[in-house]
């Protein structure tokens, strides 16, 4: 896809970037309107924007219909957005690190409620957690449109055969989509990568049907461990087997035991973990109670 082309930049004033929290600003008018249609609101639409900054994407935001809850860790920052929205109903600031409190309480601080949609141009080193915490929180949004660090959105957006333990992670509970691509001119400071915009759909319930999740992803987890390694090997060493029990394991999944993690799909994994979780509780049976959940086997 081809990258963003710079345009006309909003320059608010505001405190300057902090290289601890890794914040750079996206600036850049074209994109963020580009992002704000991404997001597909109605009038009067719940938004959780993580990050804020100096609120160049919520102005965005705004303009497009949305009641904003405009998070920022930054308490800096925070003055900034209170002093450039004062006049708005439209935009309530929430100075709170979003990863500590449950997007109900966020939503509520700022005076909204459920259904609701994440926007955010968020540091990358927190992207894997943050995307955990709301696909797995209730309730979940409806959708996230989230500017990420180019590989991770391709990461995030793989299919099989380049996926990936984050891949399965948002796919089990969305759809993902590479948008379009961010150039580091559209930012200030200039990020050292290139960015890009997602677009992830979050589905009612889980996109593969699993007896029990946690299991589920202890299973993915295990074979992402040691990505290289032909999968029973890595299942071999990641999760708790007798000996000798991986490969016809993955056989009765319906899996060739050669193949790796990443060429796998969800309907693979799901099918394995279901072997695993039936033969796992006949081995108990008869050997006794297994290690505890992770721990791998002899």
């Amino acid at each position: 896809m081809p990258g963003a082309a710079p345009s006309r930049a909003a320059r608010p004033p505001g405190a300057r970037a902090r290289k601890d929290l890794g914040q750079h600003f996206l600036v850049d008018e074209d994109v963020l309107a580009r992002i704000a249609a991404a997001a597909r609101l109605s009038a009067g639409a719940s938004v959780l924007e993580v990050g804020a900054g100096r609120g160049a994407l919520t102005q965005a935001l705004v303009a497009a219909g949305a009641q904003v809850a405009a998070v920022e860790l930054d308490e800096s920052l925070c003055r900034v957005l209170r002093q450039r929205f004062a006049g708005s109903s439209a935009v309530r600031v929430v100075n709170a690190n979003v990863l500590d409190y449950t997007p109900q309480a966020l939503l509520a601080e700022a005076g909204l409620s459920a259904p609701y949609l994440v926007v955010a141009n968020i540091p990358y080193y927190i992207t894997a957690p943050l995307l955990r915490h709301f696909l797995e929180s209730t309730p979940a949004p409806q959708r996230l449109i989230l500017t990420v660090q180019r590989e991770i959105a391709e990461s995030i957006t793989a299919h099989p055969g380049s996926m990936s333990l984050l891949a399965v992670s948002v796919q089990f509970y969305a759809s993902a989509e590479l948008l379009f691509r961010v150039g580091p001119e559209a930012f200030q400071p200039r990020p050292r990568v290139d960015s890009a915009v997602v677009r992830i759909e979050v589905s009612d319930r889980p996109r593969v049907t699993v007896a029990d999740r946690e299991l589920f992803f202890e299973v993915v987890r295990a074979g992402f461990r040691q990505p290289r390694k032909q999968l029973h090997n890595a299942l071999s060493q990641g999760l708790w087997l007798p000996p000798g029990e991986a490969e016809p394991l993955l056989k009765s999944a319906g899996v060739d035991p050669q193949r790796r993690a990443q060429t796998l799909s969800l309907d693979e994994w799901r099918a394995i973990s279901e072997v695993y979780r039936t033969a796992r509780a006949a081995w108990q049976d008869r050997a006794g109670t297994p290690p505890a959940s992770g721990e791998p086997g002899a």
